[in-house]
């Protein structure tokens, strides 16, 4: 059996640090594919690369995803399209139509993400009604399709800022943690994977969460300013990305244990 994993830096993996693999990422989709890789007969292949939009995952991986024949893929992209106003929705979900609709006459299961609900996030809360939009279509392109839908919006754990990396923008190690685990209880419920392979993704406890003054928290925004949103701002004005100098980390299936 084999598992691709399409996208942005979700699916990448950033946020979750490791030295030893490929871009210094693990992330959700690793975690999962080390259980399918143990505890079954799969292979793993990941094309997603950060700062991806959908119009570029539609153009530089799909067709490199669907002559890896995959049994099972999953595909998120749009988070860096919906914080751009800009961006016509209706237009590249189209495009998302179809590619979903390509794997699926292919013969691959389509795992479908639904964006995270900032509704709890002063920074990204503007873009609340976007990823609405975006959802809704999410969810017609499955019921279209028969792909399966990862609510990732009405997941509310995520709403922890300890599942969070110091960007704001990207879940640590404990929120892809997380993410894996439920991944892989919703490839259990359809069959996919064993059900009780979702007791491979140790869930560990989370640290106690800081009581700062309003000073210290204070210092931490302008640091955060001066890490990371000075950064990107300086990207979108010079049409780069974080990706650009980057390759797909498994371009090819492996076997992670």
């Amino acid at each position: 059996m084999k598992f691709l994993a399409l996208g942005d830096s979700f699916t990448e993996g950033v946020g979750d640090i490791s030295m030893v693999r490929p871009n210094r990422v693990r992330g959700w989709a690793d975690r999962v594919a080390e259980v399918l890789c143990t505890q079954g007969n799969w292979q793993y292949a990941n094309l997603a690369i950060r700062g991806k939009k959908i119009g570029q995952v539609i153009n530089q991986q799909l067709d490199a995803g669907l002559a890896l024949k995959p049994d099972l893929v999953t595909i998120y992209a749009g988070g860096n399209d919906i914080l751009r106003p800009s961006a016509d929705l209706d237009a590249l979900m189209r495009g998302y139509d179809g590619m979903v609709r390509r794997f699926i006459e292919a013969g691959s299961t389509v795992v479908l993400f639904t964006g995270f609900d900032t509704v709890d996030s002063p920074l990204f809360n503007k873009t609340r009604p976007r990823t609405a939009i975006y959802n809704e279509k999410i969810r017609e392109i499955a019921d279209n399709h028969g792909a399966i839908v990862a609510d990732y919006w009405r997941w509310r754990e995520f709403s922890d800022l300890r599942y969070w990396a110091g960007d704001r923008l990207h879940m640590n190690e404990f929120g892809h943690t997380l993410m894996a685990y439920k991944v892989l209880e919703l490839l259990g419920k359809h069959n996919i994977a064993d059900p009780q392979w979702v007791e491979q993704i140790n869930l560990p406890g989370l640290p106690e969460l800081p009581v700062n003054s309003r000073g210290e928290r204070l210092r931490q925004d302008m640091g955060w300013a001066r890490e990371h949103l000075g950064p990107w701002v300086k990207r979108r004005l010079t049409g780069t990305s974080s990706g650009d100098t980057l390759s797909a980390r498994y371009p090819d299936y492996v076997k992670l244990s």
